[in-house]
């Protein structure tokens, strides 16, 4: 008996160590295998993902092509209203008949900046030494009733931005980061749930709360994979 002690305490011992020697890229590891993996991912070539959106007491329908690293174009559709945007490695443009934009106005360069991870599928933990960013455990913080492992990530031009993953899953279920809007520097905070494995292999949230200073709830209807995608859409019009 005494013997069976010393073996369980030395087995409890051993998985400690094991818990607290696991690494950022440990972490980061596990959730890209539990969203499909890296060859799921890197065979993505485009997406396509229609969308309803609860905003303020409306409801938009939205459509969002990627054609991966050359644009993004997403169109809402408010009222028989189209606001558009659309983000490419070099630029961007929207239209907003809402904000009174009715012609395809340039979007500033420092918000074209920041929303370069729009042209990727996988999300910003994916890849990210490549892309220049560098990640940390930052410790553990309770997201709706779970204990969720806190990773702060920081880009090549120092902006930090936080992760939430789930232990039970390796899913991202919040996420936090700074982004600039006209009204200056706000923190962003979205929230996943409801997450399914599409027929391409890659697993996805269905359902986005997302809350800057007001909330937007999105839920995805229907997602395509690599469909052929014409890259002029991404072009503004004269």
């Amino acid at each position: 008996m005494k013997m069976l002690r010393s073996v369980l305490a030395g087995v409890l011992l051993l998985s400690t160590a094991l818990v607290h020697a696991q690494t950022a890229d440990d972490v980061i590891n596990k959730h890209i295998a539990a969203i499909g993996g890296k060859d799921v991912l890197g065979k993505i070539r485009s997406q396509v993902v229609e969308s309803s959106i609860s905003v303020m007491g409306s409801e938009l329908s939205s459509t969002t092509t990627l054609l991966v690293g050359k644009g993004f174009k997403n169109v809402a559709n408010f009222n028989g209203q189209e606001i558009v945007q659309c983000i490419t490695p070099t630029g961007g443009w929207m239209i907003n008949p809402l904000a009174g934009m009715t012609d395809p106005t340039p979007i500033p360069e420092d918000q074209v900046k920041e929303s370069q991870t729009a042209l990727e599928v996988g999300g910003g933990l994916f890849n990210y030494k490549e892309k220049g960013a560098k990640a940390e455990l930052a410790g553990k913080e309770k997201v709706e009733g779970v204990e969720t492992i806190k990773l702060k990530l920081t880009n090549k031009d120092g902006k930090e931005s936080f992760y939430y993953i789930d232990p039970a899953t390796n899913y991202i279920v919040k996420h936090e980061a700074q982004v600039n809007t006209p009204q200056g520097d706000v923190t962003m905070v979205s929230t996943f749930s409801n997450y399914k494995k599409t027929d391409i292999g890659y697993v996805i949230p269905y359902t986005t709360v997302r809350n800057q200073g007001f909330e937007m709830t999105m839920t995805v209807n229907k997602v395509e994979f690599n469909k052929d995608v014409d890259p002029k859409i991404f072009e503004m019009p004269k």
